[in-house]
């Protein structure tokens, strides 16, 4: 590592290639590290930079021109004899992935920053620059020399090590100011337009009302067919009379009145809504258990649980008993992303003999998106229920509520709050979009939602939710729909037929094992299309005999060097690191916290963009084994006069939850004692100051990980001894685990013994 200048950017982010002149001086120094700074906050990341000249201004001392050259990771800071500030840097340069990975994103970023640029009015010379740039980290990078791109996400770009990530988060940063540049177009054009566009309506209707009384035709025709329309559509009474209120309306006001063309719409929607039309459900649990294990491997939850609702209703129907308003069910299935949340939507439509229709409440922010606009506001539309129900065609579908937990809000109002009525059994007979302004009855309707993490749901919405956990897949499980499911789809997709290519169960494994690491299998699918796309040439070139059979150097040919290795041993292989098990919005994850001690005023510095529950717990962690030291076996003084360190790497990821307690402690009592932690064991709990070990949730996703990472033993709450149940027995019977109540248990079985600490 070298030691170089710190100079912080307040309120700005520097980026390799950007030339930055600050009113400092220097020195001698020929290179410095910058490093942004926002609210007397530094980032994680800086730049260093070379001087290329100095200069004096009038008035105002010393500046220099610097010239970044590449990302850095500031380390251990301390003042020289001359007080300058001088951080240990660890150099970061960007590694260049194949051009085959960063060409669709290299193109498709060009096109979006053109597109920018044609509406700002650029003279050329930026575009001709952009042109010029052939790397695609340092074509990423010039999204952070955009000033209308915010100072957080030029911190998250600079602070993306991985190119093909940052290039991802360029487009999508720029794809948003290309959003919003498209659409103060729009306004503005709107206005300039409005006019022009109301006197030439103007004139074509008048045109068009003499057209119509030259050739004898009144309109009657027109109001005519809404009331056979309406006649034949079997609405409700209620919803009938105030159709026939609005057909009236527009007889009286004639098709010239500019008011016509609303009603008319309105009266589109009313038709568009299937009143009374419902699919003839089957209600056969045994066809639909055979449907859902045809489609979906494992899930054996979610699949009792749908045969059941079917078993219930065939009762109902077959004794004759009335089906009450309040018989609904809302099933809400949580998970990581691809364990197959949505497909099991359409199966559940297909084993039931309904319409499937898809919602994603991603991003949504407006209550009209739920329940419509009211008919006063121009542009007006019905909410997305009305026009799910339009798009099944019956009243009776299974409606598919996806991503329910990124529902947003702002000032147009609450949309999760709108979904309490849709959601709510005792409610939803009688649900009242604003723009149809009628009762409409969702009663029939089979609500499934998906989420990633129950947490993001708001507590009125969840309460009227029955949750199937989705906890991810085994090995085993995977190969079985890679087998089953996967490889025969993406056999068809690459050109390629059944008998034209072979792979064994053995090098699927490989594939999951040494090329994913996730709960789901969509990475699993992708890798497998990979292999399968140079198995595509191999046969259209004629290079290979047929079949095809991609083996164990295949894979590694097709895929490179793994990706995913079993670093716990190397990780332990110190004291001061311990192995923890965490829960994200991917699943289960093994995160590894690293203790380490320096000259210091006996503070705790925490790093890792840890979350204030993960804080607490590094607290209550030290306190813990400062007050427990001769119990340890540790010297009371060894904190004396030195600072404690706690760090959780990936630090560009937010990471909090209240299961880091013994992992935390395991760390320090670790680096304190000199005994590394044993490299087969990951831990799991939160622990009290008293050293009570305190439950956790999501325990399988954590087992599951924890068994994905090569470890053997895990360490969990006495308490979350029951949930072992729902760790898969072929898990269980590969692992260890230990219950534990107490600090004092936990560590003898983390720690390595001391005869061989002291022997390491």
């Amino acid at each position: 590592m070298n030691r170089l200048r710190l100079l912080a950017v307040d309120d700005a982010v520097p980026f390799p290639g950007m030339p930055v002149t600050l009113p400092v001086d220097v020195g001698a120094d020929t290179r410095v590290l910058l490093v942004p700074r926002h609210d007397n906050a530094y980032a994680g990341v800086g730049v260093v930079a070379e001087v290329t000249e100095r200069v004096r201004v009038a008035g105002r001392g010393l500046a220099v021109s610097l010239m970044p050259l590449h990302r850095a990771i500031p380390g251990a800071a301390s003042a020289d004899d001359d007080g300058v500030l001088r951080v240990e840097v660890e150099p970061r340069p960007d590694v260049k992935p194949a051009p085959t990975l960063t060409r669709e994103l290299e193109r498709e970023y060009r096109a979006v920053v053109e597109e920018i640029l044609e509406l700002r009015g650029d003279d050329g010379r930026i575009r001709t620059f952009l042109r010029s740039i052939t790397d695609p980290g340092a074509l990423a990078d010039t999204a952070g020399f955009n000033p209308d791109i915010a100072y957080d996400q030029k911190r998250a770009l600079l602070e993306t090590f991985d190119v093909i990530e940052r290039l991802t988060l360029a487009l999508q940063f720029q794809k948003e100011r290309l959003a919003e540049l498209q659409v103060r177009k729009r306004i503005r054009d709107d206005v300039e337009g409005g006019a022009q566009k109301q006197q030439r309506e103007y004139f074509l209707r008048k045109q068009m009302d003499a057209i119509r009384k030259e050739l004898g035709e009144d309109g009657g025709s027109a109001a005519s067919d809404y009331r056979q329309k309406i006649a034949d559509a079997g609405m409700p009474d209620a919803v009938r009379q105030q159709a026939e209120r609005e057909l009236d309306r527009l007889d009286r006001m004639g098709e010239s009145n500019a008011e016509a063309a609303t009603i008319r719409t309105y009266l589109d929607w009313l038709l568009a809504v299937p009143w009374g039309k419902r699919s003839e459900e089957r209600l056969d649990p045994v066809h639909a258990r055979e449907v859902l294990d045809a489609d979906h491997e494992g899930l054996d939850e979610v699949k009792k649980r749908i045969t059941e609702y079917l078993a219930v209703r065939k009762l109902r129907a077959e004794r004759g008993m009335v089906d009450t308003k309040r018989s609904g069910v809302i099933l809400t299935l949580i998970g990581p992303p691809g364990t197959g949340k949505t497909s099991i939507g359409e199966s559940i439509a297909r084993a039931t003999g309904r319409q499937f229709v898809r919602m994603s409440l991603g991003g949504v922010r407006d209550e009209a998106e739920i329940r419509g606009h009211r008919r006063t506001y121009i542009g007006a539309l019905p909410g997305r229920l009305v026009r799910a129900l339009r798009d099944a065609g019956t009243m009776n579908p299974v409606i598919m509520l996806d991503e329910v937990d990124k529902l947003g809000a702002d000032w147009r109002g609450d949309p999760s709050a709108a979904l309490l009525e849709v959601l709510d059994p005792a409610q939803n007979h009688s649900f009242r979009d604003h723009y149809l302004d009628v009762e409409l009855d969702l009663s029939h309707v089979l609500f499934v939602a998906t989420a990633n993490v129950a947490e993001s749901i708001p507590g009125p919405l969840f309460d009227r939710m029955e949750v199937i956990r989705f906890d991810g897949y085994t090995t085993e499980e995977k190969v079985a729909i890679a087998r089953t499911h996967l490889w025969p789809r993406q056999v068809e997709r690459n050109g390629l037929r059944a008998e034209e290519v072979a792979v064994e169960d053995a090098v699927l494994r490989q594939v999951i094992t040494d090329y994913t690491r996730e709960a789901g299998v969509r990475q699993l699918e992708r890798e497998l299309g990979t292999l399968l796309r140079k198995a595509a040439t191999q046969v259209a070139s004629g290079t290979r005999p047929l079949p095809v059979v991609l083996d164990r150097a295949a894979v590694g040919e097709a895929l490179g060097r793994a990706k995913f290795v079993h670093e716990a041993a190397i990780r332990t292989a110190v004291p001061g690191v311990a192995t923890g098990l965490a829960v994200t919005g991917v699943g289960g994850d093994v995160l590894f916290v690293e203790a380490a001690a320096m000259p210091g005023q006996g503070g705790l510095v925490l790093t890792g963009q840890l979350g204030d529950v993960m804080k607490e717990s590094a607290r209550i962690a030290l306190t813990y084994v400062k007050s427990h030291a001769s119990t340890l076996g540790i010297d009371e003084a060894a904190l004396d006069g030195r600072e404690l360190h706690v760090h959780v790497p990936a630090g560009a990821t937010p990471k909090d939850g209240p299961s880091a307690g013994i992992t935390m402690v395991t760390a320090i009592a670790s680096l304190l004692s000199g005994r590394p932690v044993k490299p087969t064991i990951g831990m799991t709990g939160e622990v009290t100051l008293q050293g009570r070990v305190l439950p956790i949730g999501g325990l399988k996703q954590k087992v599951l990980a924890a068994h994905a990472a090569g470890l053997t033993e895990v360490i969990i709450p006495e308490r979350n001894e029951a949930d072992l149940e729902d760790v898969p027995s072929d898990v269980r019977d590969h692992m260890r685990f230990h219950i534990v109540g107490t600090v004092d248990q936990v560590l003898p079985l983390a720690l390595e013994p001391v005869a061989v600490a002291q022997a390491a």
